[in-house]
């Protein structure tokens, strides 16, 4: 499975729909009690039965679309390509492979290709975010500890 990664932000018209309908379920989900609750489109007066945790997670994408803000869903057991890997970390791919070489983020080959779990490039990235976050502490402690820096 490919993992795509064009992500396109909502127009203004989309934003305001979402936002209606965000708060329109934000407010429904409050009340239901079933765990596959039905629900019916109007136009074809089809009723479906959805899982709870389906339409918790479509409050979420309509919460994110009505800021503006693009949206991609992928299921977490899957396995990427180091191309999209690569992409996804901002990096190249030959900085990736060695990563990987060096047993920095676990994958498994197939044939001759390797493959990275989709959870395990998010963890790499987590961390990588987190060890930013502190050199930028310990760079700003310096500042203030050599009075480059009044607070």
């Amino acid at each position: 499975m490919e993992i795509e990664e064009k992500l396109i932000r909502p127009t203004k018209e989309e934003q305001k729909i979402a936002k209606e309908s965000y708060l329109a379920l934000s407010s429904t989900l409050e009340l239901l009690h079933s765990v596959n609750p039905e629900i019916e489109i109007e136009e074809t007066e089809e009723k479906i039965k959805v899982p709870l945790k389906a339409l918790k997670l479509l409050a979420t994408i309509l919460k994110a679309t009505s800021q503006g803000k693009p949206i991609s869903i992928v299921p977490i057991a899957t396995e990427m390509t180091t191309q999209a890997a690569s992409e996804m970390l901002g990096c190249s791919r030959p900085h990736l492979i060695s990563l990987l070489e060096n047993g920095e983020i676990p994958f498994i080959k197939v044939g001759k290709h390797r493959r990275i779990k989709y959870e395990d490039v998010i963890k790499y990235k987590d961390q990588m975010y987190s060890k930013q976050r502190e050199r930028i502490t310990e760079m700003m402690k310096m500042d203030e500890d050599l009075g480059l820096y009044d607070s």
